[in-house]
């Protein structure tokens, strides 16, 4: 393996925890900013109102994009099996 397949075999890895965190991280930022709007609407500072929420709708998301980020998982490992040496 040379390094401008060094670099290529990187760059994919880091593209594809991007793909498959996306979602999740995008859920999680929807509803922190809803919470957020809603603390400074009604001026309530509760620490756990942040929090909570928050993770639920990341486990929540996190279920259901589960088979769909093992798919993609499984076939980029396969595509790298497959290139091989």
């Amino acid at each position: 393996m040379d390094l401008g397949q060094a670099l290529d075999l990187g760059r994919e890895a880091f593209y594809m925890a991007m793909i498959t965190s996306a979602p999740i991280l995008v859920i999680g930022l929807v509803v922190g900013l809803v919470i957020s709007v809603f603390q400074s609407v009604t001026q309530l500072q509760e620490q756990t109102l942040t929090f909570v929420p928050k993770i639920a709708a990341m486990v929540v998301a996190a279920s259901f994009f589960i088979p769909w980020i093992a798919r993609r998982m499984l076939d980029y490992t396969q595509t790298l099996f497959a290139a091989g040496p």
